[in-house]
Order: C-alpha cells, then sequence, then structure tokens
C-alpha cells in the first residue's frame, strides 16, 4: 500500500463493525458502509483479483489512503486482523462529533474514548497496531470511488441511526 492513513482509522473501523454498519455484498464485489452518525453511506468495491479496492468516504476519496470503511471491509474479508473484544469496546462511538469535536486529532478523539470508557490502553492499542502493520503490508492498491463522497443527510426513517453519535 502506498499510503497509510492514520493509526486512528483503525479504531473507526471497529465501530462500524462492532455497530453492524457493514453490509458486504461478495456477489458484487461491493459493500455498504454507513457512516457514524448514519448521516452517510459509503461505498467500497473491490477488483475480482482483490488488488485494487475503492471507495467514496472522504480519507480514501481526498487523501488517498484505505478510510476506515475500506479498513473494515477488509477486517469483514478476513485480510486483516479483527480482535473482536477490542472492536466491541468502541460500538455506539459518535466519531462524526467527536472528529469535529477535536478538529481532526484523531489521537486525541481515541483517547478521550479510551479514558471515558476505561478501556486497557496497552490491550487496545496493540490490537490496533496489529491490523494496521497487516494494512502496511497488504499488496493491494487504493483508489478513489467512481462517485463522489455522499453529502450528509439526516438518517431516514427505518434506518437506524448509530448509537452515541
Amino acid at each position: 500500500m502506498e499510503k497509510l492513513p492514520p493509526l486512528e482509522k483503525v479504531y473507526e473501523a471497529w465501530s462500524a463493525i462492532a455497530d453492524g454498519c457493514v453490509a458486504l455484498h461478495p456477489d458484487e464485489r461491493r459493500a455498504t458502509v454507513a457512516s457514524s452518525n448514519g448521516a452517510k453511506a459509503y461505498t467500497v468495491a473491490w477488483s475480482e483479483d482483490g488488488s485494487t479496492y475503492s471507495s467514496n468516504d472522504n480519507a480514501t476519496y481526498w487523501q488517498g489512503y484505505a478510510g476506515y470503511p475500506v479498513i473494515a471491509v477488509l477486517m469483514l474479508q478476513g485480510r486483516l486482523p479483527l480482535d473482536r473484544a477490542a472492536a466491541d469496546e468502541f460500538a455506539h462511538v459518535g466519531w462524526t462529533e467527536l472528529n469535529e469535536r477535536f478538529r481532526r486529532d484523531y489521537a486525541a478523539a481515541v483517547r478521550v474514548v479510551v479514558e471515558e470508557r476505561g478501556l486497557d490502553a496497552t490491550q487496545v492499542e496493540a490490537a490496533a497496531h496489529e491490523a494496521y502493520a497487516a494494512l502496511g503490508a497488504l499488496e493491494i492498491a487504493i483508489k478513489r470511488g467512481s462517485a463522489r463522497p455522499p453529502k450528509s443527510q439526516k438518517p431516514q426513517d427505518g434506518a437506524p441511526a448509530r448509537q452515541g453519535s
């Protein structure tokens, strides 16, 4: 992988998985991932041979690195290690609001979640670093999705908004 995301995107991917916001559609080689506040849905797609992933989330589209939707999909596909216990500790985190509050200081946002929830920082950091190292070792290309990132919308009736958002 040419460009790595901030480590903290692993924690955001865990939240998406723990909250059940990732819907894989393997026959179509795509997945849909809801944002932490339920206002956006991103599309992750991959090539037939699994060598290229694309997404229309902001990080992947604008920054050129694997955003949390791509990381979550790779975890659920078994291409990256997924520590389910660690992921569950990050259920119902409103990342959109936290990242705004901390002006995109992703490390500060993670620290607040770890502190407020009384988590074992050493343990969750070790699990995050394991996934991050595996991400760096993957021989895949990351490309922007064919569609532009979605604009924020209110969750539709019947569409579950993620808790804590």
